[in-house]
């Protein structure tokens, strides 16, 4: 029995996430053993939340989040530059 490399995608179930998950299970190896996790699940968004997911849809490789899914979410001070919490002049 040959090991297989964990994929775990994190889906809220939007038209990006399943375009996320049909690429993912395009490009999947028959070595690759893929999930997709709801992340309207209490535990599921737990589990995200602890592994640095910030966004939907992410992908995990091996326990890892991939690079492409990293530092990604609303940025509180990119959000005041933009203007939000300011009145309008």
């Amino acid at each position: 029995m040959s090991a297989k490399r964990t994929i775990e995608i994190f889906s809220a179930g939007c038209a990006v996430c399943e375009e996320t998950v049909a690429l993912v299970n395009q490009v999947a190896c028959q070595s690759c053993d893929v999930t997709v996790l709801d992340m309207t699940d209490p535990s599921v968004a737990s589990r995200a939340k602890s592994l640095g997911i910030r966004s939907v849809p992410a992908v995990i490789i091996d326990g890892k989040l991939a690079d492409c899914c990293a530092g990604r979410g609303p940025d509180l001070s990119a959000l005041r530059t933009a203007g939000l919490g300011q009145p309008l002049p």
